[in-house]
């Protein structure tokens, strides 16, 4: 992709990658939701891909989403939000009012102060449960051995629990971690998978990835 490419040039190429990812491995296209990342991007940066006919969004921070959003889903309705970055429990409630989906559920401090946000607020997002698959304690996510206890918890808090989330260690073949990801999801009968970014979403999508969190390949590199 060049310099030069618009917006709608990107979103147009991320949206072939998939759908030749999801033929390759006899899946439907319309399975993946493409989560465009927008974290860090100004309203005015995002504004082209809404234009193209985007709609699901993800963003890190719930204190910046809070400033850019309610002013561009005023301008374009139908904006499906999610949350990607790790979630403090005191801005559960926030979050609740807020996202359509929450991706970094990863502890039972965080479990209770949703499950209070959801019951209190009367909206459910969609969570999934971030997963720490090669332990690496500089990143969010439940160790694998604690995964059947916090979601058993998620489940008796109320929480709407969809499936898995994980972000593979940094400069190994993703795909084992995919594949890894997608087994314990079925061993827990989850159908969700939100796995790949923009440069493994394509692996992602042939392993059985139903969100993929893309921002690069749709926004372009920071200089």
């Amino acid at each position: 992709m060049t310099e030069t490419a618009t917006p709608a040039d990107r979103l147009a190429t991320v949206r072939a990658t998939i759908d030749k990812a999801a033929l390759r491995a006899a899946r439907s296209a319309d399975a993946v939701t493409l989560i465009a990342v927008s974290k860090t991007h100004s309203a005015n940066e995002i504004r082209p891909l809404l234009e193209a006919g985007h709609r699901v969004f993800g963003e890190n921070r719930v204190q910046e989403a809070a400033v850019k959003w309610p002013g561009l889903r005023a301008d374009y309705p139908g904006v499906e939000l999610h949350l990607i970055g790790q979630l403090q429990s005191n801005k559960a409630a926030e979050a609740v009012a807020l996202f359509d989906a929450i991706h970094s559920v990863d502890r039972l401090s965080l479990v209770a102060a949703l499950g209070k946000a959801m019951a209190q607020n009367g909206k459910f997002p969609d969570c999934f449960i971030q997963v720490d698959l090669a332990d690496e304690p500089q990143k969010g996510g439940c160790a694998v051995g604690e995964l059947p206890a916090l979601l058993a918890s998620a489940r008796d808090a109320g929480l709407p629990v969809k499936g898995l989330m994980c972000v593979p260690p940094a400069g190994l073949n993703p795909a084992p971690w995919f594949a890894f990801l997608a087994k314990l999801a079925a061993d827990h009968s989850l159908p969700g998978l939100s796995m790949g970014m923009s440069g493994d979403y394509a692996t992602a999508v042939t392993l059985g990835a139903t969100h993929i969190r893309v921002g690069t390949a749709l926004f372009g590199a920071r200089g």
